[in-house]
């Protein structure tokens, strides 16, 4: 009974940032992540496996029209031609959005490729949110996830430089 008091109340706050355990706190996770999308002045630097939650998108797309750089980088095997519920086809086409397509190394014992599966954004070089979440109607509705936001400078630096890395090893989209 307390475990289940616990997650329905307001998310977690851990020192500078706030934990959020869905799919129980999934309109406070996702409003964070609306807001952080919002508040953003120059640049957005997103890493995410699968993406098919068209508010975010749209809340992408109004923040590119305002003048916020977007860098969005998918993984490979998930933005393939099939998957075409996929938001890289929607947001791929407008202005200040740069969306990447990233495949790992090849797993020889495997035969096949390893997966670009980390699920974080940076918002403004400051705020960062990450977590287990794929930005999917499921992520928020149905499956048990994790998402942390915090702004931290020292971690902001970190992904960004992370990000730039995992940049250079992607293929532009289209």
């Amino acid at each position: 009974m307390v475990i289940l008091a616990f997650l329905t109340l307001s998310p977690l706050r851990l020192g500078a940032g706030s934990l959020y355990l869905l799919p129980q706190q999934s309109d406070a996770a996702l409003s964070e992540i609306l807001k952080s999308i919002d508040h953003s002045k120059k640049s957005i630097k997103i890493t995410i496996y699968n993406f098919t939650h068209k508010k975010i998108a749209k809340r992408l797309k109004a923040a590119a029209k305002r003048g916020v750089h977007i860098e969005i980088i998918f993984d490979a095997k998930s933005a393939s031609e099939q998957k075409r519920r996929s938001m890289l086809y929607y947001l791929a086409k407008y202005r200040n959005i740069s969306v990447y397509r990233l495949r790992g190394g090849y797993i020889k014992r495997a035969h096949r490729y390893a997966i670009m599966h980390l699920k974080g954004a940076l918002f403004d070089r400051k705020k960062l949110i990450f977590g287990s979440a794929n930005w999917t109607y499921s992520a928020f509705g149905k499956n048990y996830e994790m998402l942390y936001s915090l702004e931290d400078y020292g971690m902001a630096k970190q992904f960004e430089k992370y990000f730039g890395q995992l940049k250079r090893e992607s293929k532009p989209f289209r």
